[in-house]
This record gives C-alpha cells, structure tokens and sequence, in this order.
C-alpha cells in the first residue's frame, strides 16, 4: 500500500512538471504508469513474454521460436457489436450483445500498450450505446491519460453523440470519425442509416462543430457502394474540412455481410473496381482524401472483437484468434493475419496526434 501511495504522489508531481519536463516527463510518466499498472493489475506482465523492435536496419529481437514478433502500432477495438443503424454492408453485425467489464478492458489495453500499440481506434457496433458512452469514455481517458498513448479515436455513426461527452472526456480523445456514406438523406436511408425525423446529415454538421469548439480532430469515413457511387461530394466534404475523408471500397465478409449465417446480405451494395476508380477520380482534387480499395483494406488492420480477440480476415471471413486476456498480445496476435507492409503502404502510419496536426481551432 505505501508503495502505491508513492507511486500517485510521483504521478501527481509530474502532472504539475509535465508542461516545462517535455520528452523527460513523457518517458518517466510511462514509466510509472507500468509500475502502478503492475500493481493494479497484479500479473499482466506475467501473461505476455516482453520483446523489443529495434529502429529502422537494426536487429529485431526474436521470441523463442525464431520469429519476429509483430508490433500492434494500430489497433481497433471494436468493444460492442450492438447498433442502433442497420446499414446493409455493414461489416461488423450483431451477433452478441457481449461487451468486457470495464476493468478488464483496461487489463488488455495495458498488456497492448506493453507489446508497443501507440493508437487505439474504439468502434462497433455503435460504440456510443452502450451506457449512454460512459464506458466509452472512461476507456478513451484511461488510454490518454493513463498509458499516455499517442493517439485516441473513435468511429460512430454520430447519432447518440451528446455535448455533454465532449465536455467530460473531449481532452482525451484526438480524433472522432463520423461514418457519413451521403450527403442525400434519401440515399442514408436506402443505406440503412436513417432513424425517423432526425437527419444524418443535419447531424453531421452539429458534430463539426462540437469537434471545433472541444479541439478533437474531425474525420469522415465513407463506404462506396452501389447507391452511392455516382455522388458529387467535393462540395460538401470541402465545406466540412476533416483532417481525414476514408473513403473505402464495400466489402463482403463471409459470416457478416455474406453467407448463409450472416446477419446482411451485402451482395446487392457491392461495386466493381473500375466503380470505385471511377468514384476516386471524381474527387481527386480533394487534399484530404485517403482511399481504400478491398485489396488494402482486407488485411491491414489489426481488429480486436468484443472478447479481445484479433480477427483473422485472410479467408474472407472473421476467425478469432485467443483472447491476448488469456494468452497475451504476442501469441494471440501471431493469429490475426495482419500484413504489415499493406498497413503501411495504404498509409495507416500518419500523423495522429491532434498536439501534432497544428490545427486551427
């Protein structure tokens, strides 16, 4: 006990110091993190063997069968599969209600940012719905402020989005994506992103403004299909200004979107690729566009599902690897099938600091 007591006097002193200290302060901040970590959460080391990646040309530590391990830099954490949307490609359905007890979420993000995760991305489902974004919250201030992480973001529909949550946990949080597939709020709702009187779109604004007003990065992610495809956003997505306009291929996933156990039936949004070309080149003179097609997309993330497991995509489908809760980041994520020069090369390495992004607030 006396020992925890000074590790929180330590914290406390830093906080003070924190502004003048700089890079000093960050390293010694992380630095007692780990230890009260290790004494919250007695054992977390234990679950995982620790390795080290060395700069660009140098040598690689090895584990003990001769492979490099993989570094989680990225992850998604998709926390919840529940959602108040039904969009039709949806590539992330509902088939549990499951959702970690909050402690035990804290547990893996720490066993993460242990093996060398600097950005964790929170999605869902809707990540907003469960307990009113409360839990939500505290994951995104625990990430911040706690392991200090480089980068922390959210994509949501946008829908259940309070001011409120930006005055409690705005500071935390770097970058809030807003999944937007239209500027027609007809076509929202042929998508499957209507909800009665209120407007996806008229919302979408509010949210940049939220954004502006509490400093958090403001992103659009949009998922080209079939009655989207022939849309003029350059208007609109100018007007708005995200840092980030993701604007990704739609994507079949067996047991998802695709199959006979899947929750959707996502054959009749999908585009053919000479589409979605033709999508890109109507808005090449968009500076902040990032495109994925379903060849850089497919791979190259590193997904954590509602029981913290990485989710293999390589067959088409999602298969689970162990939960790195019982077995560790490194032996767990030996399973996802992450393509690590794909991650790279479709530019998922990027500035993603807001303290970095020198924006105009």
């Amino acid at each position: 006990m006396q020992m925890l007591e000074a590790v929180v006097s330590a914290w406390e002193l830093l906080s003070v110091l924190k502004g003048s200290l700089g890079s000093l302060c960050s390293s010694l901040a992380w630095l007692l993190c780990w230890l009260r970590a290790a004494l919250v959460f007695p054992g977390a080391r234990s679950t995982q063997q620790q390795h080290i990646r060395e700069g660009p040309g140098e040598a690689q530590a090895e584990d003990k069968d001769g492979q490099v391990p993989t570094i989680p830099l990225s992850v998604n954490y998709h926390f919840t599969r529940q959602c108040n949307y039904r969009c039709g490609f949806c590539f992330h359905t509902a088939k549990t209600s499951y959702v970690l007890p909050l402690k035990e979420a804290k547990r893996g993000l720490l066993l993460l940012k242990e093996a060398g995760m600097e950005k964790i991305n929170f999605s869902g489902g809707e990540p907003f719905i469960h307990d009113r974004g409360r839990y939500l919250g505290e994951l995104v201030r625990f990430c911040k402020a706690e392991l200090q992480l480089q980068s922390v973001s959210i994509v949501s529909n946008g829908s259940l989005i309070r001011e409120r949550w930006f005055k409690d946990y705005g500071e935390y949080l770097d970058i809030l994506a807003i999944s937007c597939d239209s500027f027609d709020e007809q076509v929202n709702v042929l998508i499957g992103r209507g909800q009665g009187k209120k407007n996806h779109v008229e919302n979408l604004q509010k949210l940049r403004a939220w954004c502006k007003e509490y400093r958090v990065a403001f992103k659009i992610n949009s998922v080209i299909n079939r009655f989207n495809v022939d849309e003029d956003m350059n208007e609109q997505i100018k007007a708005l200004n995200p840092v980030r306009w993701k604007v990704f291929q739609c994507l079949l996933i067996e047991g998802e979107n695709s199959g006979e156990d899947a929750l959707r039936e996502a054959a009749r949004f999908v585009i053919s690729d000479e589409e979605f070309e033709g999508f890109l080149e109507r808005h090449k003179e968009v500076s902040c566009l990032v495109p994925e097609s379903n060849q850089k997309m497919k791979d190259s993330y590193l997904i954590l599902d509602e029981y913290m497991r990485f989710l293999n995509c390589q067959n088409g489908r999602k298969d689970p690897s162990k939960s790195i809760l019982d077995v560790g980041v490194h032996e767990a994520i030996k399973f996802s099938g992450f393509d690590e020069n794909m991650f790279l090369k479709r530019g998922g390495k990027y500035v993603w600091s807001k303290a970095d992004l020198q924006l105009e607030w």
